[in-house]
């Protein structure tokens, strides 16, 4: 197990969502279905770097990772975000479809990744 990916991707993904969410919420573009698309976007590209920076070949060893981030993003979420905005918040089901694109989109990584030369099918 990698501590340093697990524990440091976690952080990553959530500060970098997190910003961007403060940067649309501080430009008045928070609302609306191209904020969400833009969102889902970063979520989308930096959950693919998360996983493919583990360097593994195959979806069952980034699984333990990657479920760890949507556990780490709720925790988070119930720690930074509920103290100013209720439990209600939990009650969006964007913020579910987020978490589960930080549990899945890491598993489609080994995709993008060439299988070592010495692997048999």
């Amino acid at each position: 197990m990698k501590y340093g990916s697990l524990l440091g991707w976690g952080v990553v993904i959530y500060a970098v969502m997190s910003l961007t969410w403060s940067g649309l919420v501080m430009y008045g573009l928070a609302v609306g279905m191209l904020s969400l698309f833009f969102r889902l976007c970063v979520l989308i590209i930096v959950t693919t770097i998360a996983g493919h920076s583990l360097r593994f070949h195959s979806w069952k060893d980034i699984l333990p990772y990657s479920m760890f981030w949507a556990i780490m993003m709720a925790a988070l979420d119930a720690i930074y975000t509920v103290p100013f905005s209720g439990w209600a918040i939990y009650s969006d089901w964007y913020l579910w479809v987020g978490y589960g694109l930080v549990a899945l989109v890491p598993l489609l990584t080994p995709l993008l990744r060439p299988l070592p030369e010495n692997h048999e099918t």
